[in-house]
């Protein structure tokens, strides 16, 4: 029996699917191993002690020294990863291939490729990320054809939730929103101005502090002024990126990510008013992969 493990890695976590015969054998969540933040040895210890030891307990797949003919063999492993530049590509693989023994072909990839394979198969089309952060990429089927860089959330990343919550505290700031949205959000957070500014200009991961807010906008999306700030920031992020690729009013354009899921419907509102065509939107990358994985299975 021969299986394929499929990767999809962030910065805080990794999911990965072991298929057989097109079914799901085991779905396993490990920490994120993005090479920008992780040794080789780090990325060997956690695939070591996280991993293996799953895999093991779900079809007896062995470590690197395990004879061929094992009765479980890994015979393909696809890995997409944040930070997974060709530069940083080598180091990755070197540190699955310590503890885990691949016999047919050993794949490391961006997360960005992960996505467009997940949203797209082998078909043309537009990928996009809507997280934390953003991002987006032409897909030809095969490979990624342009990549409008996403930039951060200070310069770009519009749409993602670190830009909303950044809207949202702004326009608080500033009493850009009803006085009931006000009071609703500080009696919610009972934070100050200068808490505000300790955290986004002087505290680590104030990215991760701003879209912290992303679940008020999710209570408040009926009202009018949140749902009118949700589309246009969404609007954003397709002016400013995805009209950028050639044919976007007529390839479909399929987005991956926690915002993407929750605000669908606004989301889905600006792509009609933009004359774009929807594709799939999904919660996570590793779901549509394990759907083009499966379909190889098919007669």
């Amino acid at each position: 029996m021969t299986y394929t493990l499929l990767a999809d890695s962030g910065s805080t976590k990794t999911d990965w699917a072991l298929i057989t015969d097109g079914t799901v054998a085991a779905r396993i969540r490990t920490k994120g191993m993005n090479p920008f933040q992780m040794s080789e040895d780090e990325i060997a210890n956690e695939v070591e002690t996280a991993l293996l030891p799953q895999l093991q307990s779900a079809c007896g797949i062995g470590t690197a020294s395990s004879k061929q003919d094992d009765a479980c063999t890994l015979s393909n492993l696809h890995f997409y990863g944040a930070g997974c530049t060709p530069e940083k590509i080598p180091v990755v693989e070197r540190a699955l291939r310590r503890h885990l023994h691949v016999t047919g072909v050993c794949e490391v990839a961006s997360d960005m490729l992960g996505a467009a394979r997940a949203l797209c198969g082998d078909q043309p089309g537009i990928a996009c990320i809507l997280g934390t952060g953003s991002n987006s990429c032409a897909y030809d089927g095969k490979k990624i054809v342009k990549n409008v860089p996403a930039l951060g959330f200070i310069l770009g990343d519009e749409g993602s939730g670190a830009v909303l919550g950044k809207t949202l505290v702004a326009d608080i700031l500033k009493n850009q929103l009803p006085q009931t949205i006000i009071q609703r959000f500080n009696d919610k957070y009972h934070l100050t101005a200068a808490d505000i500014i300790d955290r986004v200009y002087r505290q680590p991961k104030p990215n991760t502090f701003l879209a912290s807010f992303v679940p008020f906008l999710q209570e408040n999306l009926s009202e009018p002024a949140i749902y009118s700030l949700v589309k246009e920031g969404f609007r954003r992020f397709l002016c400013r990126n995805v009209k950028q690729y050639d044919g976007w009013n007529q390839l479909p354009i399929g987005f991956n990510g926690s915002i993407a899921l929750i605000y669908r419907q606004p989301l889905e509102e600006v792509m009609r008013e933009e004359g774009m065509k929807v594709g799939k939107i999904i919660q996570a990358p590793i779901d549509g992969l394990i759907e083009q994985e499966a379909a190889k299975w098919k007669p």
